[in-house]
């Protein structure tokens, strides 16, 4: 099974910081792919999608939707169709489309929400235990050995 995380760039150049450094550009939308992958109506799967960033309001709008006051849990599947743009060709994701993903799907994208709006990013800087050189490592899983 192949996971993947990546970022989209709104631009290929950095900004100049004051010092005359550069500061990496603001990342706010970030691609995945499913585990299992979402079954449209019509049998089709969908496994590639988009999330970005969440706003405070994000956060906020749905403490007041009348189906997370009856059960919190609902939360969840509010705050994902809130920040999730398409999962495939699926563009309109609404608290259905959730509700209708495979668990496994839904605990992927609770990790990679709490990943990129917690932490600010899904990379970790690691080092070789054989040689010491440093490197990053994706954390939602990739490449070969990836989960």
């Amino acid at each position: 099974m192949r996971r993947t995380f990546s970022t989209l760039e709104r631009g290929d150049e950095a900004e100049t910081a004051p010092e005359g450094g550069t500061v990496d550009p603001l990342r706010t939308t970030f691609e995945f792919e499913l585990p299992r992958g979402y079954v449209a109506p019509d049998g089709s799967v969908h496994r590639q999608g988009t999330m970005r960033l969440a706003t405070a309001r994000d956060e906020l709008v749905p403490l007041t939707d009348d189906r997370v006051r009856e059960n919190g849990a609902y939360l969840t599947v509010v705050l994902l169709a809130r920040v999730i743009e398409r999962i495939g060709d699926v563009v309109d994701v609404h608290p259905g489309v959730i509700e209708n993903l495979f668990a496994s799907d839904l605990a992927f994208l609770q990790d990679l929400y709490r990943r990129v709006n917690a932490e600010g990013h899904a990379r970790a800087a690691v080092a070789c235990p054989h040689c010491g050189e440093g490197f990053a490592v994706d954390l939602a899983g990739g490449g070969q050995g990836g989960s």
